[in-house]
């Protein structure tokens, strides 16, 4: 009904001025006795192809209004559609990004714990090892120790019997020199009484 009256306000607006000038024209031609105007076949043949135009020009809106509009709110409501589905995406990347970037920050925190478990192993195998070390010096410090000491006895032990050995050569050759025959008599006498004592 709206579009009915359209057509008709714009019918009247293109035929009035139309009217007005077949008007204009034929009172011209009645003016200059009806040489040198505007012909009235020229006039009416103008106001028929006006008439002509407005109503063609109706029914082509009138048939091309409801495709038109239906076209235009179809192509509001596809691109409505593409920015949701845009917005929509646009979420989806900004949780995937957010995810990702949790994840990636989980994996710097998992590496640095591994990290630090690496450290804290290696300080106590160094710790073993040093332990280790120190057990082996202590067991080289006391077998030295024990060797030196052993060493040494058998060293002294050694000297003793060499000086034993000296003395009693030196005694022997002393008694030798100094000791006469009648002496080892003597000697040899005192020796036998003290055996047959003894039994």
């Amino acid at each position: 009904m709206n579009l009915a009256k359209r057509i008709t306000g714009l019918g009247a607006l293109l035929i009035g001025p139309m009217l007005l000038l077949a008007g204009v024209a034929g009172a011209s031609e009645a003016a200059h006795g009806g040489h040198g105007g505007i012909d009235p076949a020229k006039v009416t043949d103008l106001i028929l192809r006006t008439v002509n135009f407005v109503i063609f020009a109706g029914i082509l809106i009138k048939l091309l209004v409801k495709p038109a509009k239906g076209f235009f709110a179809k192509r509001a409501q596809d691109i409505a559609q593409s920015l949701d589905d845009l917005e929509s995406q646009k979420a989806s990347a900004a949780k995937a990004l957010a995810e990702a970037e949790a994840k990636l920050a989980q994996v710097a925190a998992e590496r640095e714990k591994i990290i630090q478990q690496y450290i804290a192993e290696g300080e106590m195998e160094k710790a073993k090892i040093l332990e280790k070390a120190e057990m082996v010096a202590a067991r080289i410090k006391e077998m030295a120790a024990m060797t030196i000491d052993q060493e040494t006895k058998k060293a002294v032990q050694e000297l003793k019997q060499e000086i034993a050995d000296l003395s009693t050569k030196l005694a022997e050759d002393l008694l030798k020199e100094k000791v006469t025959y009648a002496d080892q008599l003597q000697l040899v006498e005192e020796y036998l009484k003290k055996v047959v004592e003894a039994h």
